[in-house]
């Protein structure tokens, strides 16, 4: 076996941890997948005989990569915000395969993901390589270009965004998430009964301009996105607990919710990019 083989075969062991760190980056299956075949064509034209830890150097490559296509894609974003009439969609990506893409979502987290999403690349990539992966900041460092110092400011800085801070003591969010789980809960079941039964009678939801008044007219009308509910996660919301929908990790919509009695007795939904980019969301450990 020549040096061009052995490299393919242990970079084919090292795929599935590599699509990994990747897809935390990115956020997209289809991205990841990009990154990781964008990373093989690097170092397969790479003099590799100075490597003692060829799963570390291969993870930094893959991260390299990714702040490359993350500064790339604030770029177009920024771009698009200027032109008049314009707004950046983000997009499925080609060949992706949307229930594969379902399981990895669930299993990274969608609330994690949209909060990934607000950070700048180097702070994403500080704490996705650092919390998630364990790699010393030493070699963070030359990737951000700062010092280890400096990539762990940005790892923190990071950190707190991502647990944010709740704005209700501990009993009263555990009270929220309870009510918030079983909302959920019969969201995906089409459960027309068990969401009149944390509604409050007079629950009020507000939509733009549209105002629905009554659990059971709500009720009716949200339980025809059942389907779509696989998308959707608790997170803290302004420091309270609500939910996120974010299609393959790209935040589309938020439910605020106001708590009464031990029900849901207001809800804001939130759509709008700018509404949307105001908002102080935080992943919801547990």
């Amino acid at each position: 076996m020549d040096e061009q083989d052995w490299l393919a075969g242990r970079f084919e062991e090292q795929r599935a941890h590599l699509r990994g760190v990747a897809y935390r980056m990115l956020g997209s299956l289809s991205e990841a997948e990009d990154a990781v075949q964008e990373a093989w064509l690097r170092v397969s034209r790479a003099d590799t005989g100075g490597v003692h830890n060829l799963g570390g150097w291969l993870t930094t490559v893959v991260a390299r990569v990714c702040l490359d296509m993350l500064r790339s894609q604030r770029a177009r974003r920024e771009d698009a915000l200027e032109a008049p009439g314009t707004e950046p969609v983000p997009s499925a990506g080609r060949g992706a395969d949307p229930e594969r893409e379902a399981l990895l979502a669930e299993s990274v987290g969608l609330a994690l993901l949209v909060v990934l999403d607000t950070l700048a690349p180097p702070e994403r990539l500080a704490f996705v390589l650092h919390d998630m992966f364990a790699v010393p900041f030493e070699e963070i460092a030359p990737l951000v270009g700062r010092t280890p110092a400096a990539a762990r400011q940005l790892a923190s800085r990071a950190r707190r965004r991502v647990q944010g801070a709740a704005a209700v003591p501990a009993t009263e969010l555990t009270r929220q998430r309870a009510v918030v789980d079983a909302f959920l809960g019969a969201l995906r079941r089409g459960d027309f009964q068990g969401l009149v039964a944390v509604l409050d009678p007079d629950v009020v939801v507000r939509a733009g301009d549209r105002v629905i008044r009554g659990a059971e007219a709500w009720a009716g009308g949200a339980v025809t996105y059942s389907r779509a509910a696989r998308w959707v996660q608790p997170a803290l919301v302004d420091g309270s607990v609500g939910l996120v929908m974010a299609p393959r990790g790209r935040l589309r919509s938020v439910l605020r919710f106001g708590f009464a009695g031990g029900k849901i007795a207001t809800v804001e939904v939130v759509t709008e990019p700018e509404r949307l980019a105001t908002l102080d969301l935080a992943v919801l450990e547990g």
